[in-house]
């Protein structure tokens, strides 16, 4: 579970303090998981609110942009919050490093998708010119969305994995 900062540790409470506060976890804003998932929110949010300020609901193209957009980014939201306050050690009977990578597995796919749309449907000899400059923006924010979820998936597996090593290797390792 290397590469997922608060999964190999156990947080200890001192006799004065309450087991109930979350701590906030430093080193995964540090870590490239938390930086990405950080990149996400924003570029995310920058995708949607571009978006929802043109006149998307004339387009059924961008009502797919926007489901996508919104919905990874409340879901992006959730994960930080939950690894940037240790809740997944809560939870530990859930396989975090295997959800965590297949969420940015999908969310890669699907924002392929979504840039491909969003590109796909800017129209230059659109009436409303604001229009335009907006969603070009938000393609291009879509895009760099799109590579974050990627970079973050390759991350994931890697953490998932255990950074590469295997059973032969940790049995060496860990006997000598």
């Amino acid at each position: 579970m290397a590469g997922l900062p608060g999964t190999a540790r156990t947080r200890s409470s001192s006799p004065g303090s309450s087991a109930a506060l979350p701590a906030l976890d430093g080193s995964f804003l540090r870590s490239p998981l938390g930086g990405l998932m950080g990149a996400q929110a924003v570029l995310g949010l920058l995708v949607w609110a571009l978006i929802a300020d043109t006149t998307y609901h004339l387009h059924a193209a961008y009502s797919w942009v926007m489901f996508v957009s919104i919905f990874f980014w409340i879901v992006t939201v959730l994960f930080f919050v939950t690894y940037l306050l240790q809740l997944q050690l809560k939870f530990y009977m859930v396989p975090w490093p295997l959800v965590l990578m297949i969420f940015n597995a999908v969310a890669t796919v699907l924002y392929v998708t979504a840039f491909v749309t969003c590109a796909a449907a800017v129209q230059p000899t659109s009436w409303r010119q604001w229009d335009y400059n907006r969603r070009a923006a938000a393609s291009f924010f879509a895009c760099l969305v799109m590579i974050a979820y990627g970079t973050s998936t390759f991350f994931s597996f890697r953490a998932w994995k255990g950074l590469g090593s295997n059973a032969a290797t940790s049995q060496v390792s860990d006997h000598a």
